[in-house]
């Protein structure tokens, strides 16, 4: 790696990599070096695969700021992937135990039969941002790019292979097998991409701030659903915690009248509401009123989309700190951290194989088997390479076509979407065998009759003269 400049921020004995040319031949360009973006870039580093990591703010230490400021269970396996737990621990990060007031009451933790239940943690964006995009930046095989604004993608035969970015010294171009948007809800890279946007309206708008020295019963985090309304208080790191409101949108104009009073007053007439008048409040109140979901499709011939960019859900709920299922997709893990042994890496996704090595040693795993079917691929790695779709879970065999003369029948070469036939339910346990089908399709009237062909449902038998 050929480097030309680094960039050191004051007091945090770390340094990000800005090369002066990346070349046409990254393996992975990704746009955005927040929490997906830093995860999918080191995932995929240690897969062999090497990686641009882009990120538009010139400083290693930038944060997100409009966040629910807590990561939830289903994160906690990527992070440790990552290895950052133990730095997340030390850094003061609390797990996020709850209790939860709803019109029945309050629902207490509790200790549950059987192994320890799963967990994430509160902490603040201003420390886990820059923790994991310095450990991206020690990561061999990824080149942190900071200051590099995605302006346009580059397209080939209706496929992406790379982007143009805006820098300080000027307009670049890097080009990659793969590029991946992890650049938020507003995500530049889908709009350059034309990826279709489905836009959900979110009845709630939503204000928080972080306190000093607030009390919560047993140190844990509190949350109120108040249907329509709702309020969450989460302790974070440092000794700070975050409160937020979230009410229906019919409390909008006192909230534009007046902001902090319609805030205060509100947190003051939850039930068993924390005393927020003795607390030092040591931010601005800051938030949305119109906080859109979106949800958008994940691939794209030589695209792929992670993080805020592909979903965006109810702030209440943090998922936009869910880095854990689409982000092991893209890196070759299929979002099933459960499947994973520890000490074998993944396979890297198809679409930046070939020009990755493995890892030393560690000869690439093939794609594993469902069943006696095909390989199974990563969530849209089809799309990813150009073409197809995957294959969905579904019975051991595969449906049966018969040519026009009935000689003999044939194996149709997959599910929907991969030789237009459907699947039968599997044979046996007391099921009928189905008749033979002309041109795989199923005739309601029997053998001989002339039916319409079925639309809509599984595929019906067809009754035995």
């Amino acid at each position: 790696m050929f480097l030309t400049e680094v960039d050191h921020h004051e007091g945090d004995g770390q340094r990000m990599a800005k090369p002066e040319s990346a070349g046409p031949d990254y393996d992975v360009v990704i746009s955005g070096a927040s929490l997906a973006g830093s995860a999918a870039a080191i995932l995929l580093a240690r897969r062999g695969a090497r990686v641009a990591l882009l990120e538009r703010r010139s400083r290693p230490t930038a944060y997100k700021t409009l966040c629910t400021h807590s990561l939830t269970a289903n994160a906690t396996p990527v992070l440790e992937e990552l290895g950052l737990l133990p730095a997340l621990e030390k850094a003061g990060a609390v797990r996020n135990e709850a209790r939860w007031y709803t019109r029945w009451g309050w629902i207490e933790p509790g200790a549950a039969p059987g192994p320890e239940l799963p967990y994430g943690y509160n902490v603040r964006r201003s420390t886990l941002d820059p923790m994991i995009r310095c450990r991206a930046a020690e990561t061999p095989g990824v080149d942190v790019l900071l200051g590099h604004r995605v302006t346009g993608l580059l397209r080939e035969a209706g496929r992406t292979v790379g982007v143009r970015a805006s820098t300080s010294e000027g307009e670049r171009e890097l080009r990659a097998r793969l590029v991946v948007g992890a650049d938020g809800k507003d995500s530049a890279v889908a709009g350059f991409a034309g990826v279709p946007t489905r836009r959900h309206e979110n009845a709630r708008f939503g204000y928080f701030a972080h306190f000093r020295g607030l009390p919560l019963r047993d140190g844990i985090s509190h949350a109120w659903f108040l249907v329509p309304d709702m309020a969450y208080a989460f302790p974070n790191d440092d000794g700070v915690t975050v409160v937020a409101v979230l009410p229906d949108k019919k409390r909008l104009p006192d909230f534009r009248r007046d902001l902090e009073g319609s805030f205060l007053d509100f947190v003051r007439a939850l039930p068993d509401a924390p005393p927020i008048d003795s607390a030092e409040r040591i931010t601005k109140i800051t938030g949305t009123v119109d906080y859109p979901l979106h949800t958008r499709r994940a691939t794209a011939p030589g695209l792929a989309l992670v993080g805020d960019a592909a979903l965006t859900g109810d702030p209440l709920w943090g998922g936009g700190v869910r880095v854990g299922p689409a982000v092991r997709a893209v890196a070759g893990g299929g979002g099933r951290p459960g499947r994973h042994r520890p000490g074998r890496p993944r396979p890297l996704p198809r679409a930046v194989r070939g020009q990755a090595p493995a890892p030393p040693g560690r000869p690439p795993v093939p794609g594993r088997r469902l069943r006696q079917g095909p390989p199974v691929q990563p969530r849209g790695a089809a799309d990813v390479l150009g073409g197809g779709a995957r294959r969905r879970p579904g019975p051991a065999h595969a449906p049966v076509r018969v040519p026009p003369d009935r000689s003999a029948a044939l194996p149709e070469p997959g599910g929907r979407g991969q030789g237009g036939g459907r699947q039968h339910p599997a044979q046996g346990r007391g099921r009928p065998d189905p008749a033979p089908v002309a041109h795989g399709v199923m005739n309601p009237r029997g053998p001989r009759g002339t039916g319409r062909r079925r639309r809509r449902g599984p595929p019906r038998p067809c009754p035995r003269s």
